[in-house]
């Protein structure tokens, strides 16, 4: 019988371990994919380090999945087989909660997660519910394309709801903002990138995709700024973005964990200024985002790493030794 090899976390906080098991046949409405490349997102080490609670355990991370239909289960439509598709965070909706009849499903009150609820993409296969699989530009390759799926997804989700003024702030310049500021510079706003202190050779990598000034994060941009998005879980950064936009600016905080956030003084947010939280995605978000990124010639910087060396891509990327994303490639 054959058999998939899949990086699987046991216990939050311990390294991830190579498991083999059959591979799986997909029920009704499920495609099985064989896997070519899966980004290793931020979130992926929320997971890991038990920053989120009560995950799937076991359970295979990953939630950047690009492959290609293996098979698919009774009733599945519209794929093909060795089509090219993606697999994003949002892996399932109950699709009858007040959130879903809303057409709100990302807030989905029974939602089911990749990498998080159900098993995700550090492995050579995966199942997944074909109602929230994707079909993929051809122009990139597996690995530069995987970072589109939550990177992308979510990234796009917190530059809508930032607004559409002329100055945007991005603090983090990681996986996320590297994509965003490409699009936000195609459609001629101007970036301002935040990085950690010193850190010279992600503000040169900001400015080559764009970005119009590049500095610390604690530092204040030349002007004030339209809408800021936090993409580093750090508390502390909420007040620094909130005093660097302009009155009736708004500050996203587009992560799904964050530090706590420090007290500050009213006035930061006095003068209408906003500070809101992105949740997960809709599948219209993808749709979206899926047609902007070919349009904006998005090119993603990815370092691959093999499969069974997961727990190093992680830790690189804890660690901030990334320009841009990481990928593992089974």
């Amino acid at each position: 019988m054959p058999v998939m090899g899949a990086m699987v976390l046991r216990e939050p906080r311990t390294p991830l371990v190579m498991r083999e098991w059959p591979i799986p046949v997909p029920e009704a409405g499920e495609i099985l994919l064989e896997i070519a490349a899966c980004g290793v997102c931020r979130t992926d080490l929320h997971v890991v380090d038990g920053e989120l609670p009560n995950p799937k355990l076991p359970v295979v991370p990953g939630h950047e999945i690009v492959g290609r239909v293996a098979a698919m289960g009774e009733g599945v439509a519209g794929f093909a087989i060795s089509q090219r598709i993606g697999v994003p965070w949002l892996g399932f909706t109950c699709g009858v909660c007040p959130y879903c009849r809303d057409g709100r499903e990302n807030l989905c009150d029974r939602p089911l997660f990749t990498g998080y609820t159900r098993d995700g993409g550090y492995a050579t296969h995966a199942v997944a519910d074909a109602r929230y699989c994707f079909p993929l530009p051809e122009r990139m390759d597996d690995a530069e394309v995987a970072p589109l799926l939550c990177a992308g997804l979510i990234g796009w989700r917190s530059y809508r709801v930032a607004g559409e003024g002329a100055s945007l702030g991005l603090y983090g310049f990681g996986a996320a903002a590297h994509i965003l500021a490409q699009v936000a510079a195609w459609q001629g706003r101007r970036v301002y990138a935040f990085t950690r202190a010193g850190d010279a050779a992600a503000q040169a990598f900001a400015k080559s995709l764009g970005a119009v000034w590049a500095g610390s994060s604690d530092e204040m941009p030349p002007e004030p700024l339209d809408g800021a998005i936090i993409f580093a879980p750090v508390g502390a950064l909420v007040p620094l973005a909130l005093k660097a936009v302009k009155k009736g600016g708004r500050v996203v905080c587009g992560g799904i964990h964050m530090s706590d956030i420090p007290s500050f003084p009213y006035r930061l947010l006095w003068e209408e200024r906003h500070v809101v939280s992105v949740a997960n995605l809709t599948r219209e978000d993808a749709h979206e985002f899926l047609t902007v990124a070919p349009q904006a010639g998005v090119r993603t910087e990815v370092t691959r790493y093999p499969l069974d060396r997961a727990n190093t891509a992680l830790a690189d990327l804890r660690e901030g030794r990334l320009q841009g994303a990481a990928v593992l490639i089974p």
